[in-house]
């Protein structure tokens, strides 16, 4: 029986979507269940599972674009008895060590004469599993086998093959080349370029800068960094610092955590933080609910799973859609400063940055101290310069005095006493 594989629909108002790669190859034994492609949208990469088991059939190349619901495979269901037994390769193996007959009739003459002008260079079906495995090329393999053809042990032989590293390419390269390449922007890619766009033109985005003395949470972190982790299971970064400073924040300016919708503005009672996560597609931004709640430690599990998940490309359409407001860590990769872009709908995201010991004055003297600079980006139709300034402010307070965060950015003292 023949299965239909065809591509499913990612999410609403998404209705195509690009073949990002074949996880298995034309010809190949699929297991019921097993991932066979990755599917890129304009919002995420998925993947597509194999309903039956059987050989497969792939219809659809890699990177073409097609409409939700297209047929791009199919899976003969006949195969799937004979595909796990290994008798064909070995006597494949049998064929080519047995000695060839001294009298071969005329007929099986001829058809061997006519076999030379598609056997060679075509590998059997176990050298085929191996070179899509070891993701060379077919036409970097010699076959050794009747006719040129690809055997096993050409596949296996080419497969462990030393390559050529990419030092050794560019010492024999020349020196003046001028080549250039051109890859196909993903589906992923260029909804991001229309997004970006987008906010520049349709949004009067400004960006307030401000400092921050990180020396009190890295004070908190060298001396219970190993506790937390054997407790909790994870490292005490910044990014948990940061988000509860945001939520505490955000109770202040509630403005900062809303987006307009036509001519409404709405404003969210709960604080969905998305963190901006460098994939290896693009970037993402994965978002954990409800923020205001979690602890430092649940942040963390958090945003260990979620970029784990952007990484390796399982990120589902929910995991990164409703974000109420972003935190993007430029500092990961050196940066110094920067403006970041507005994650619409929302209407303001922050930027994190690299921590380098400047000298402070402190109390009227001069001292090193572990300094961050911050970013906040704004929409000023929404926000207003005093709500964008006093937001950035009392995150900063928040961060140099950690503990207030536990009283919901109040002083401790005067809770306390009631004052």
């Amino acid at each position: 029986m023949i299965v239909e594989v065809k591509v499913p629909s990612p999410g609403e108002s998404i209705n195509e979507v690009q073949i990002a790669s074949w996880l298995k190859a034309d010809g190949d034994y699929v297991e019921k269940d097993e991932e066979i492609a990755e599917i890129d949208s304009d919002k995420a990469t998925l993947t597509i599972a194999a309903e039956q088991s059987g050989t497969i059939k792939i219809i659809s190349p890699e990177g073409e674009t097609i409409p939700v619901g297209t047929v791009v495979a199919s899976i003969d269901t006949e195969g799937a008895a004979t595909a796990p037994q290994t008798k064909p390769a070995a006597s494949e193996t049998e064929t080519e060590k047995a000695p060839a007959p001294e009298k071969a009739p005329a007929r099986e003459k001829k058809e061997e004469a006519d076999s030379k002008s598609y056997a060679s260079g075509v590998p059997s079906p176990a050298a085929a599993k191996i070179i899509a495995e070891s993701g060379i090329k077919t036409s970097d393999v010699k076959g050794t086998g009747k006719d040129g053809r690809i055997t096993k042990g050409d596949a296996v032989d080419a497969a462990s093959a030393p390559k050529q590293t990419a030092d050794a390419v560019s010492k024999t390269a020349d020196p003046l080349s001028r080549n250039i390449r051109r890859e196909k922007m993903s589906m992923l890619r260029k909804k991001v370029s229309q997004r970006l766009v987008a906010v520049k033109n349709e949004t009067a985005m400004l960006t307030t800068f401000n400092e921050v003395d990180m020396s009190a949470i890295m004070d908190i972190r060298k001396a219970h960094k190993d506790k937390f982790k054997e407790k909790h299971g994870v490292g005490l970064g910044f990014m948990s610092f940061f988000t509860k400073a945001v939520c505490v924040a955000i109770q202040d300016f509630p403005a900062v955590n809303g987006s307009i919708e036509g001519e409404e503005m709405i404003f969210h009672d709960y604080c969905d933080i998305g963190i901006a996560v460098s994939a290896p597609k693009g970037l993402m931004v994965p978002v954990i609910r409800n923020a205001e709640s979690l602890s430092l430690a649940e942040i963390e599990s958090a945003v260990v799973a979620l970029a784990t998940k952007a990484r390796d490309g399982k990120l589902s359409i929910d995991e990164m859609t409703g974000g109420t407001f972003t935190i993007t860590n430029g500092g990961v990769f050196g940066s110094m400063l920067s403006t970041p872009i507005i994650n619409p709908p929302q209407s303001a995201i922050l930027g994190m940055h690299n921590i380098v010991e400047r000298p402070m004055a402190v109390n009227g003297k001069i001292e090193v101290r572990p300094i961050m600079y911050v970013a906040l980006s704004y929409d000023h139709r929404i926000i207003d310069g005093r709500e964008s300034v006093g937001f950035l402010v009392k995150v900063k307070q928040l961060l140099e005095d950690p503990i207030k965060m536990l009283y919901g950015g109040a002083d401790p003292v005067k809770q306390l006493l009631k004052i």
